[in-house]
Parts: structure tokens; C-alpha cells; sequence
């Protein structure tokens, strides 16, 4: 017989801003070790290459001995030099199809689209491997819009371009976006925790089909 159970959303990690390098890489280890996870964004808040550089040559150790695929926050032209699978955009659909090129189809090109429906379509036609909404939960940071459930939902029903599901992310909004999203990505709900382990089962837990 067919299994017709729906399949859960998977997740994705985003570092933080700034990462300790003495600690970071075996947080995110642990992190990798406790659950099947489908990509990791660097995503530091540095522009000091060599930082980045060091930040990157440390998680791709991780990443890459676990089969998981690690991508950079906008610095287009460190992927290849520094040996990553691919750059997550945050200009919608602005610069896809120049990145698609220079990149190649081989690389993971991702795009931020915050809540706007027409960003995230005008990535999809573009090439992107995914479309991110968010933050989906209420936060300091940005603007003050977020994508809500009903972003999501139509976007399932409407668009075949992979979605995640990011920032602010809460129990309550993980189990009500689940049935919705392919991704849930996920950074300083966890890194901001004594037990980011612990924290990432927590949230895990609440993924429902």
C-alpha cells in the first residue's frame, strides 16, 4: 500500500551573527548529530573576509563530514573561493538570475523575500532552489512585518518552489506553519540558549504533519 502520510517539514540552520569559533563549530555538531538537517547558513554580521573565511573553513568541516550542505548569507563571490555549496540572497528576486549564472545550476541559490508574495514568484521564475518568508514571529528587528500562516498556506497551494519558514519562530508557530512549509529555519532560538541541543529538540518536537 501507498503511505499517504504527509511528509514533516525539515530544518535548517542559520549561525549567528557571531560565532565563537572555540565553541561554535561542536555546538553546531551536536546540534547536526541530534537531527536530520538539511542545510546551515553562515550568516555572520561581519563584512571582514578573513573572519568570515576562518568561520567558514571551521563549519564546513562539520557540515561536510555529515553530508550537510552550508551556504553563506549575500557574499556571492566567497562560495566558490571558500568551498561552499551555495549563497542565500536577501534582495527577493533582484540579482537571482546574475548569481544562477556566475554560480552555476550545481550551487544552492536561496532567496530572502520577507512576506511579499510577488518576490518570493518573481525568485521562483528566476531559478532559486528555495524561497524564504519571514520573520514569522514578532521581533525588534526589520521593519515590523511578518509572514503570516496564511502566507504560507497560499504559497503551498499555489507555488511548487520550496519554502522556509524563518525568525521569531515559537512552538505555537511551528506547529501551526508545519503542514505548510518544506523548511523551518532555524538560528538564534536556539543559539541564544544555555542548551542550544536542547532547545533545537524542543522545537523539533513541535513539527506536526
Amino acid at each position: 500500500m501507498a503511505d499517504d502520510t504527509p511528509e514533516l517539514p525539515q530544518t535548517y540552520l542559520i549561525t549567528p551573527s557571531e560565532v565563537d569559533l572555540m565553541a561554535f563549530p561542536d555546538q553546531l555538531a551536536r546540534c547536526l548529530d541530534a537531527a536530520e538537517v538539511a542545510c546551515v547558513r553562515l550568516a555572520l554580521g561581519t563584512k571582514d573576509e578573513t573572519r568570515i573565511a576562518k568561520a567558514a573553513d571551521a563549519l564546513r568541516e562539520v557540515t561536510h563530514a555529515r553530508d550537510v550542505a552550508l551556504v553563506i548569507d549575500s557574499h556571492i563571490q566567497l562560495v566558490a573561493r571558500l568551498g561552499l555549496d551555495g549563497v542565500h540572497l536577501t534582495d527577493g528576486g533582484r540579482s537571482v538570475k546574475k548569481v544562477r549564472k556566475d554560480l552555476g545550476d550545481d550551487a544552492i541559490v536561496g532567496s530572502f523575500c520577507g512576506n511579499s508574495k510577488h518576490d518570493g514568484m518573481t525568485a521562483g521564475e528566476l531559478g532559486v532552489d528555495y524561497v524564504s518568508f519571514g520573520p514569522c514571529g514578532a521581533t525588534a528587528l526589520g521593519d515590523g512585518r511578518q509572514a503570516d500562516v496564511d502566507l504560507f498556506a497560499w504559497w503551498s497551494e499555489m507555488i511548487e518552489v520550496p519554502v522556509v519558514a524563518e525568525g521569531a519562530l515559537t512552538k505555537d508557530l511551528i506547529a501551526a506553519i508545519s503542514p505548510h512549509t518544506d523548511f523551518f529555519g532555524i538560528g538564534d532560538e536556539i543559539w541564544s540558549q544555555d542548551d542550544p541541543v536542547a532547545a533545537f529538540a524542543d522545537l523539533r518536537a513541535a513539527i506536526t504533519a
